[in-house]
C-alpha cells in the first residue's frame, strides 16, 4: 500500500478575517509597535526572536553592507529604471539578481567554507594549521579564498576591522572569528603580500558564532542592498543617471567588426 504524501504545512504566516497571525504570534496585539524590523526579520527568518546580540550584529552588518557606491548591482537598476520608469519593483529585481558570489553573494561562500574549516578543527585540528591548509592548496590550484582582496579597500576593508572589533568588544567572537582571523594571516603568507579581508568574511564569521545557519549568512546582504537600491531608484528618478551611465558604457567600448573571412 503506498505510503500517504506528508500534508503540505507553511509555518511562516497565516491571514484570517480578523488578525494575521506570524510565527504563532498576533501581528496587530504583539509585534506591531515592540519588533523593530530587524527582530522582525529574525523573526520571519528564524521562527525565534533575536537575543540581544543577535539583533545587535543584525542590525550592524545589514548597515555594513546596504551601500557601497556605483555597484554592478545599482547601475543596473538604475539603467532598468531609466528604460522603464514606472517599473521600481523590476529595477529593483534587476539589482539584486546580480547579487551572486563576485558582488554580495561571497558571504555565502565565507561560510561555508568557515562551517568545512570548523569541522576539522572540532576533530582535533588547530585553527592556524587549517587556516594554512586551506590557503596553501587554494593558492597553488590558482584559486581565490572567498572574504580576502578588494578592488577599493586597501590595506584594510574598514567594515571588517569595525565588525571584529565590535565582536570582541561584545565577546561574540568564537570559533569561527578565531578561524577568520587565521586565515587572514595565512593568506597573506601563501600569497607573499597582504590582502585584505573584506566584509564578507566577518559578515559570516560574526552570523555562524551567533547561531545562525550558514543558509542563512546569503539573506543578510540581500536584505540589506535592498535598501540601498531603493535608495539610489528615489535619487534616480529625482536626478536620472540611468541614460548617462548607459552611454558611458557604450564610450567607453570601441566596436570593432569581424575580420574578414570570419565564419558566423
Amino acid at each position: 500500500m503506498p505510503s500517504e504524501r506528508p500534508r503540505p504545512v507553511s509555518s511562516i504566516s497565516q491571514a484570517y478575517p480578523d488578525r494575521v497571525e506570524v510565527r504563532g504570534r498576533d501581528l496587530c496585539g504583539d509585534l506591531m509597535g515592540r519588533l523593530s524590523f530587524t527582530e522582525y526579520f529574525h523573526l520571519l527568518l528564524t521562527g525565534r526572536e533575536p537575543s540581544e546580540d543577535q539583533r545587535f550584529f543584525l542590525d550592524l552588518l545589514l548597515v555594513s553592507i546596504a551601500e557601497h557606491g556605483m555597484m554592478p548591482s545599482n547601475i543596473a537598476a538604475r539603467m532598468t529604471l531609466a528604460a522603464d520608469p514606472e517599473s521600481l519593483h523590476g529595477a529593483v529585481a534587476a539589482g539584486i539578481l546580480g547579487c551572486g558570489p563576485v558582488v554580495l553573494g561571497t558571504s555565502e561562500s565565507c561560510a561555508q567554507l568557515l562551517g568545512e574549516a570548523q569541522e576539522q578543527v572540532a576533530s582535533g585540528q588547530e585553527p592556524a594549521v587549517v587556516a594554512d591548509h586551506i590557503a596553501r592548496t587554494t593558492q597553488a590550484a590558482g584559486g581565490k579564498v572567498p572574504g580576502f582582496g578588494h578592488p577599493v579597500h586597501r590595506p584594510v576593508d574598514p567594515r571588517a576591522e569595525r565588525i571584529l572589533e565590535l565582536a570582541d568588544a561584545r565577546g561574540v567572537s568564537g570559533p569561527h572569528v578565531l578561524l577568520a582571523r587565521c586565515l587572514r594571516d595565512s593568506v597573506g603568507a601563501a600569497w607573499e603580500k597582504p590582502l585584505p579581508m573584506n566584509v564578507a568574511m566577518p559578515i559570516a564569521a560574526v552570523l555562524l558564532d551567533l547561531g545562525f545557519s550558514s543558509d542563512a549568512v546569503k539573506a543578510v546582504p540581500i536584505l540589506a542592498r535592498t535598501a540601498g537600491l531603493l535608495a539610489h531608484l528615489a535619487e534616480e528618478r529625482e536626478h536620472p543617471l540611468g541614460f548617462l551611465l548607459a552611454g558611458k558604457a557604450e564610450e567607453a567600448v570601441e566596436y570593432e567588426p569581424p575580420s574578414a573571412g570570419a565564419s558566423g
